[in-house]
């Protein structure tokens, strides 16, 4: 995922929102550090130190090709790092249950129950 920003005028922003940099006040002052998450109180007092506008992170999602080439990208690092192991062998059960428990993790599937 690629993190952007964009500014928004207070009005438009929602709790749950985050800082995309930090939030200085008239003298330079550090209000709200970058990456906090906006909660409705926060948000009600930008008035009152003036604020008319925030700059808010957004996240864009990586396209299908994108996902693709990283999943490709993982595998080929498993592969590397397991070059020893036949994941096909049944002599070496320990490394294929941890090559697969690396697998899941770095894929971000969720555990097989045995």
């Amino acid at each position: 995922m690629t993190a952007t920003y964009q500014h928004l005028p207070v009005g438009q922003v929602e709790a749950g929102m985050i800082l995309s940099d930090e939030l200085l006040d008239a003298h330079g002052k550090v209000l709200l550090p970058q990456g906090t998450v906006l909660t409705e109180s926060m948000l009600a007092l930008m008035a009152r130190h003036g604020i008319e506008a925030l700059p808010i992170a957004t996240v864009q999602q990586p396209s299908e090709a994108e996902q693709a080439a990283g999943r490709q990208q993982q595998l080929a690092r498993i592969g590397q790092l397991f070059h020893k192991n036949d994941p096909d062998s049944d002599s070496d059960w320990a490394t294929a249950l941890l090559r697969r428990f690396v697998t899941d993790y770095r894929l971000g599937h969720a555990p097989a129950d045995e």
